[in-house]
């Protein structure tokens, strides 16, 4: 038996979500399926985690076993790709790992980035890859509330009612908001994230940063570890699962 991982890229907007599920085409049954298919074996693959619906993803993590010894990984990923681009999905990298290795259990750390597109015309090239506000936001008061975030708390109010983990305590290690024009770019780094709680930290900053609350405000609402407080998630298509650190 052989072990391998792969790197992989998709837009996640045709997408039902990373993970396999009763309705609707995820990308880990659509990519197993082509690798099952060039490899003539029943593949199934293990993603480094989920991704919801509309989330993208630059640099997602999965592993999968496999009876084939792969010669030449450049030579099956561009057989993979001639099929997966066709929906947008690419395989990046495929690298041989020990048995030990595991795309889940095995991270140290992952990242994650958010995209807003700031001004008044709604974005074209970028629509469903941004999130578009057009009220200025005041990235200063979204900066402060940022480092309130920063380290080792009980992240409640931003999980999801459906998150199974079994504890909301997490370590923020970064998160940094800064701005290229009318883009702006919030990153996140932390060895596991709840659900959801990326795009709800982020729809807190969003009402920081559109006088909706004060510093205080947001602060207070943190310190609550009540879910029913939290402002309404970001939407999916600003989400992006960056890299996944071994």
């Amino acid at each position: 038996m052989h072990r391998y991982q792969i790197t992989i890229e998709y837009v996640g907007t045709n997408f039902n979500g990373f993970q396999i599920q009763k309705k609707g085409i995820t990308v880990q049954k659509f990519v197993q399926s082509i690798i099952s298919k060039i490899l003539k074996e029943k593949i199934k693959i293990i993603g480094s985690g989920r991704t919801d619906a509309g989330v993208h993803a630059t640099g997602q993590s999965a592993h999968f076993d496999s009876n084939t010894k792969i010669n030449n990984t450049i030579k099956l990923i561009q057989s993979l790709n001639f099929f997966l681009n066709k929906k947008l999905v690419s395989i990046i990298e495929i690298k041989k790992k020990n048995l030990n290795f595991h795309s889940r259990y095995s991270a140290k750390e992952r990242h994650y980035k958010y995209l807003i597109i700031n001004r008044l015309a709604p974005p074209s090239i970028d629509r469903d890859k941004t999130l578009h506000i057009r009220k200025k936001l005041d990235l200063n008061i979204m900066k402060k509330g940022a480092k309130k975030l920063l380290g080792t708390h009980d992240f409640s109010t931003y999980r999801a009612s459906n998150c199974y983990s079994k504890s909301p305590i997490r370590t923020l290690k970064k998160i940094n908001i800064s701005k290229s024009n009318e883009k702006i770019i919030i990153q996140f780094k932390s060895k596991s994230f709840l659900r959801n709680q990326v795009r709800s930290m982020v729809g807190c900053l969003i009402y920081l940063g559109q006088k909706k609350w004060s510093l205080k405000k947001f602060e207070s609402v943190f310190k609550l570890k009540k879910r029913k407080l939290c402002a309404p998630p970001a939407e999916s298509q600003g989400l992006y699962l960056e890299r996944i650190i071994y």
